[in-house]
């Protein structure tokens, strides 16, 4: 435990930069995830196949293991931010899609063709009614993937991406030198800690942007 404390105060600017990276690239990449996640989530939640095919080519994005999408990234878009944030992308597509269908699926026709019955046309109806609706589905969506992919950009210190990957990368190249495991240790423990805060974070926002009647 002395190990421990001593490293992470001597460390604490490393530290407290390599979180902020890390949060940072996963907020990115969750909301660049959703602007794509849910147009295309618009553009087929009607149609059932068009749905199944939208789930199933996320899916199987999904399926390709870490190192093995990075891999295919590096030669094309080298090493560093870019083949990072695209791999999270990517991995942060398919609870949104699915979650953004099943949302605007499941508001009730009647409330739409009442909404039509007023004067509101496809996009008003969209904009002001389904969207809404479907907010809190969408936002759990976002949910899982960003405790998604705290874990999965860890990995992604194999191409030098950014985050606490690379101290735990760091700390497994080393075993057997002193601040190894403490290396190794802190910022697992960090990606977790940052986790839980982020999924905090969420419930707040949920509460604030989801109305009572919908909440209840």
């Amino acid at each position: 435990m002395d190990a421990l404390w001593t490293f992470i105060v001597n460390r604490r600017q490393q530290l407290l930069t390599d979180s902020y990276l890390h949060v940072s690239a996963v907020v990115q990449s969750v909301v660049l995830a959703t602007i794509v996640a849910v147009a295309i989530g618009i553009a087929v939640y009607r149609s059932p196949i068009g749905s199944s095919l939208a789930t199933a080519a996320a899916s199987t994005i999904l399926t390709i293991p870490s190192f093995a999408l990075l891999g295919l990234l590096i030669p094309i878009l080298g090493l560093g931010v870019a083949p990072t944030i695209t791999a999270l992308v990517l991995y942060a597509l398919l609870p949104i899609i699915r979650n953004t269908i099943i949302g605007l699926a499941s508001v009730d026709p009647a409330i739409t063709d009442a909404a039509r019955g007023v004067g509101m046309n496809r996009t008003k109806v969209l904009a002001r009614i389904e969207l809404p609706l479907a907010w809190p589905s969408i936002l759990t969506g976002m949910r899982i993937s960003t405790q998604m992919l705290m874990g999965i950009l860890a990995i992604a210190a194999y191409a030098k991406g950014p985050g606490l990957g690379n101290l735990i990368f760091s700390g497994l190249s080393r075993v057997g030198s002193p601040n190894a495991v403490p290396q190794a240790l802190v910022g697992t423990g960090l990606i977790v800690i940052l986790a839980l805060v982020l999924d905090g974070i969420y419930v707040i926002i949920g509460r604030l942007t989801t109305s009572r009647g919908i909440r209840d």
